[in-house]
């Protein structure tokens, strides 16, 4: 009898261990969320971070082009999202949902009409053709001019001698 009352005590002791254990494995849900740049222009790219999804999550805005994805992490996850080129410029809202948790929380960011610059290419588009036919006449004027020097110099040494 006893040995089948400390089996039936440990069988109870392990099921409580046992349902738990998902208890404690859940976050609080997204914290410390934060968006940059704040001021995003249509068709831009916002970076979000947050904390506490440690099984990951979703940021979602229905100026997004696709959800993000937040990766799982024990500290702070980022995300990027790009915002449609049609987005109306104004204050929109996007929510941070963890995988672990129902918690929803927001955040505000603003897109501004325009196109942002160019990012790794200096900030630029590249020279017009306009630009491109000047750029070239004056090379060759320059090579001219150049090679009518050199040709006037040689004449006046061959004079000296």
């Amino acid at each position: 009898m006893r040995a089948s009352r400390a089996c039936l005590v440990t069988a109870v002791a392990c099921a409580a261990v046992g349902l738990a254990a998902p208890i404690a494995a859940a976050t609080n849900g997204p914290s410390n969320v934060n968006v940059n740049p704040f001021r995003v222009h249509q068709g831009g790219v916002l970076t979000v971070s947050a904390s506490g999804c440690g099984h990951g999550g979703t940021v979602s805005s229905h100026v997004f082009q696709r959800t993000a994805h937040l990766p799982a992490s024990d500290t702070t996850s980022y995300a990027t999202a790009k915002i449609r080129h049609n987005a109306t410029p104004g204050t929109y809202h996007l929510a941070v949902k963890c995988n672990d948790n129902p918690r929803i929380v927001t955040h505000q960011f603003r897109v501004v009409a325009g196109r942002g610059a160019n990012v790794g290419i200096g900030g630029s588009v590249g020279p017009s053709d306009t630009e491109m036919q000047v750029g070239a006449g004056l090379v060759s004027v320059a090579a001219v001019g150049g090679g009518l020097f050199i040709a006037r110099r040689r004449r006046l040494n061959r004079a000296e001698f």
